[in-house]
């Protein structure tokens, strides 16, 4: 398994940062190659991504949830192998630290390759980048 750690600073409360996470069906909007997220039941969610030009489905299960602190995630079925988690660090009234970690074996070719040359890090901090754009557009709303 490969590790990734990123980390973004955002400019909205922690609860803001915290409850827009919680919405996987919006994961498309800011997350290169996540075309779609379904919420199975409270713990339980199918995603469907398309990454180096491979579509890939598979469904995790939230194992840990830490309202405001933590979410914490693994695969449990489909064609990708990761676990991982996303916690939250108030900085102020209205700042917050968002650093996400997160196991992944790379499946295929096109992935070992992405892998090898530091794509899905890259990845995972524009998304990271893009879920900060997105929350502080909403909280200014």
């Amino acid at each position: 398994m490969s590790m990734i750690q990123e980390t973004v600073e955002v400019d909205v409360p922690l609860r803001t940062a915290y409850d827009q996470w919680t919405q996987f069906e919006e994961f498309p909007q800011f997350m290169d190659g996540v075309e779609q997220v379904t919420r199975i039941d409270e713990r339980h969610s199918h995603w469907r991504t398309r990454i180096s030009g491979v579509q890939r489905e598979f469904d995790t299960e939230t194992v840990d949830r830490q309202p405001g602190e933590r979410i914490a995630w693994q695969t449990v079925g489909g064609d990708v192998q990761q676990k991982g988690v996303v916690s939250f660090a108030r900085l102020g009234d209205d700042r917050c630290e968002v650093r996400l970690a997160m196991d992944y074996d790379p499946q295929g070719m096109a992935h070992h390759a992405a892998d090898t040359m530091d794509v899905i890090d890259r990845r995972v901090r524009g998304d990271l980048e893009r879920f900060k754009s997105f929350v502080e557009e909403r909280g200014a709303r």
